[in-house]
């Protein structure tokens, strides 16, 4: 199993030779796409993975609900984890037998509101365009990290090449706490994620307990790319004064 972008570093993974490496030793590959695919489009034949998933809550839709795509073969020959209404195909008193796959996966009552809300989101972003979201997310990527890098004692935790990485970006400022740093941003307005972003390892990896991380999406303007750069100058100045 493997992340298709880092939630953190904002590094898109190159796929195929680490699929096909997996598949040479017989393994199966589940590919966790939740920061790729509202973002641009993915095409889970030409990456040649066994299994994918992805949340709605990332892509504009309803939280409680999410997908998961498995190649029909692998799936026709899974026994359900989790049985009741709605997935049964036959009952006896001594046995009972379910539906192909997918519908044996879903058991009990659907999630009704949830699922219509996630359709309803994947309408909206086929509407507009997933090849212009990316291109979007691509500048305004690019203006964050320029102005970032100018900052005096800021490093940038990820990759620098666009080609490299989605519009994720993590950040730390030399002798600021990053929850310092969130904080000050909060006041100004800019709403960022600190933390170690459910990935202590990688922390471990940068010799850092903590990261200030920036997230891009469609509905962000290069306004808001400068008042971040601004609003991170102005707290460093300000924790530098202390």
């Amino acid at each position: 199993a493997l992340t298709h972008q880092s939630n953190v570093l904002g590094t898109i993974v190159p796929l195929d030779q680490v699929t096909a490496k997996a598949h040479s030793v017989g393994a199966l590959f589940v590919l966790d796409a939740c920061q790729s695919v509202p973002h641009y489009k993915v095409d889970v034949k030409a990456l040649n993975v066994d299994f994918i998933a992805f949340s709605g809550h990332k892509m504009l839709g309803p939280t409680g609900v999410g997908i998961l795509w498995g190649k029909k073969n692998l799936l026709d020959e899974m026994p359900p984890f989790l049985t009741g209404g709605s997935m049964i195909e036959t009952v006896t008193m001594e046995r009972a037998t379910y539906l192909d796959a997918p519908k044996r996966f879903e058991a009990g009552v659907p999630n009704m509101a949830q699922a219509i809300g996630l359709g309803a989101a994947v309408d909206y972003l086929n509407g507009i365009g997933l090849d212009e979201i990316h291109a979007h997310e691509v500048e305004l990527t690019k203006a964050a990290l320029d102005g970032l890098q100018g900052i005096k004692g800021l490093s940038v935790i990820g990759p620098k090449d666009l080609e490299m990485r989605g519009g994720v970006v993590s950040f730390a400022v030399e002798g600021v706490h990053p929850h310092d740093l969130g904080q000050a941003l909060d006041q100004y307005g800019i709403a960022v994620r600190t933390g170690h972003h459910c990935a202590w390892p990688l922390m471990r990896r940068f010799k850092t307990v903590a990261t200030t991380r920036a997230s891009f999406y469609l509905y962000n303007d290069f306004d808001e790319i400068e008042a971040l750069i601004d609003g991170v100058e102005r707290a460093r100045k300000y924790f530098e004064s202390r």
